[in-house]
């Protein structure tokens, strides 16, 4: 009987302190990141807040753990302490569980590779073929930049069709994801970051595609309000 109870009091307490932890465990390596700070943010009415700070003393390694609500889109943010660059700053979308977070010192962003749950995949897919748009359309405007310099205007307003095409296939591919993916929170995140400004009548699509309860989610939530509040 004694042991019992003694069995039972260890699981309360495990359970408790693992409780007080968190529900998300972050751990990974900024690699060559011997000093300076890493924090963790969320958007709070358009200004990222931080909500953890990692303190790196020698070791490029990391560990922390947050409580989460519900799925949501986080930001990284690297304080090398010796400089002010751009590259400073990873998007992750955290849930509960375990996430992965490895990056480099010099390449933050580039180098950055985020894994851990579902909507984090379905994230890297998205933005891996966007990617691939958005260089081909960068192409598009330096041939088409360089068609103006030269005088050809025949040349330069085939490539402005082109631009505009690669536009309308950015979108759809877009939209089709998140009809795809109703059943996860990464959906109605896309549609209001990458497509907000789409005919309505897509959006509301997405929006009744969404399963119960991605809709009652935070994304969900907040794209409904966007939705009634420009119809």
């Amino acid at each position: 009987m004694k042991k019992n109870v003694l069995f039972l009091i260890s699981v309360f307490l495990l359970f408790s302190c693992s409780q007080k932890e968190g529900n998300l465990y972050i751990k990974g390596e900024i690699k060559g990141m011997s000093q300076g700070k890493l924090y963790i943010q969320r958007l709070q009415d358009t200004i990222l807040k931080p909500i953890k700070v990692i303190k790196f003393d020698g070791d490029s390694k990391f560990e922390t753990y947050l409580n989460i609500k519900e799925p949501e889109v986080l930001y990284l943010y690297l304080d090398r302490g010796v400089s002010n660059s751009l590259d400073n700053n990873i998007a992750f979308f955290a849930e509960e569980g375990q996430m992965n977070i490895h990056s480099d010192v010099n390449n933050f962003i580039l180098k950055s590779e985020v894994t851990g749950n579902k909507n984090q995949e379905l994230w890297n897919q998205y933005r891996k073929v966007i990617s691939k748009y958005n260089q081909e359309n960068l192409d598009y405007i330096q041939q088409r930049l360089e068609a103006q310099i030269k005088g050809n205007t025949h040349l330069a307003d085939s490539l402005q069709n082109l631009e505009n095409k690669m536009l309308i296939r950015r979108y759809q591919y877009a939209i089709n994801f998140c009809m795809n993916h109703k059943e996860h929170e990464i959906a109605p995140y896309i549609a209001l970051s990458e497509i907000y400004d789409a005919n309505p009548k897509y959006l509301d699509s997405i929006r009744k595609a969404l399963t119960p309860n991605v809709l009652a989610s935070k994304y969900g939530k907040m794209l409904s309000e966007y939705l009634d509040e420009i119809n």
